[in-house]
């Protein structure tokens, strides 16, 4: 049994300048988070730009993952799609392929109230033995998960934890006091890149930044910071990372999935941890500016001479 606690970040998706996978980058991706100091990996999240895979792609993804992760750290799997019937079956064949546990937003594109939304997540633990975990992120299903349901779902044993991308701060403080009123039955993962030291002095169990995909080692070293209770150093951690994470904000212009994920893609081509920073179709990669800009960025933090 894994704890699912610590730096679980969404691991991105590498393509060829063809379109295709790129799966010995994506070898060199795991074993860059793995040597980084990773908790867990997830997959097939927005990071992973899952909305952009076939279903072959995926398994492909998720079956060639856990192979390389090989029981190092756990693999958590998203499953978005549009309704609970249609999830479920995507969370049995991550099941069948290793996952350690599957990850799951509200329905998409379905309109559901808050009691047909709670059935979904029951629907969806049913129909698996692993874990599942409650994925809030209304920016992408356009449905928020309330305080309410998720303890209650923890607390019936439906949900396991929970990765919280809402951009609710307040409403995330209240979902880790309750958490702890009904017995800590959730592990709670903030998502939230630039505020994670924060997030932890309230009493996170852990963090999925896609930003780690570029530094790892410097979110292991503020978890650590933060498990001993070293806030200063915590601090200085974020504020190095957050001035990493101003690589987002280099693309101008660009839809939210070509901006900061390629942002992401393109520091790891820099790094020579993937060889391209292709993005899937439609969307297109970084000017040779931005990716100009980002160099200065990684050099500035010392990722780079």
């Amino acid at each position: 049994m894994h704890s699912f606690r610590g730096t679980i970040p969404p691991v991105v998706t590498p393509f060829t300048a063809d379109g295709d996978l790129d799966l010995p980058s994506l070898d060199r991706v795991v074993d860059h988070l793995i040597d980084g100091g990773m908790d867990g990996l997830f997959i097939l999240g927005s990071s992973g730009q899952v909305a952009y895979l076939t279903d072959d792609e995926r398994d492909t993804v998720t079956r060639h993952v856990v192979e390389r992760a090989a029981g190092r750290v756990p693999v958590l799997v998203g499953t978005p799609d549009f309704t609970a019937r249609r999830v479920a079956e995507q969370a049995a064949r991550a099941e069948r392929l290793g996952a350690d546990a599957v990850v799951v937003t509200a329905p998409l594109y379905a309109i559901n109230d808050v009691a047909e939304t709670e059935r979904h997540f029951r629907m969806v633990a049913a129909a698996v033995e692993i874990p599942v975990f409650a994925y809030n992120v209304p920016v992408r299903v356009h449905s928020y998960l309330g305080v309410d349901l998720l303890v209650r779902l923890g607390t019936d044993g439906v949900i396991a934890g929970v990765k919280d991308s809402s951009g609710d701060d307040v409403g995330f403080r209240r979902l880790v006091a309750a958490n702890e009123r009904a017995g800590h039955p959730l592990v709670l993962l903030t998502g939230h890149e630039v505020m994670v030291d924060g997030m932890y002095l309230l009493g996170a169990d852990g963090a999925v930044p896609g930003l780690a995909n570029v530094d790892p080692a410097a979110y292991t070293r503020l978890r650590q910071a933060a498990e001993v209770g070293d806030w200063s150093a915590a601090r200085d951690e974020q504020n190095r990372i957050a001035r990493l994470f101003d690589i987002a904000f280099v693309p101008q212009g660009r839809s939210g999935d070509a901006g900061g994920i390629g942002a992401f893609k393109a520091a790891l081509a820099l790094l020579g941890v993937i060889d391209s920073a292709a993005m899937p179709a439609p969307l297109e990669g970084l000017s040779d500016d931005d990716t100009a800009s980002i160099r200065e960025i990684l050099a500035e933090v010392g990722l780079l001479q």
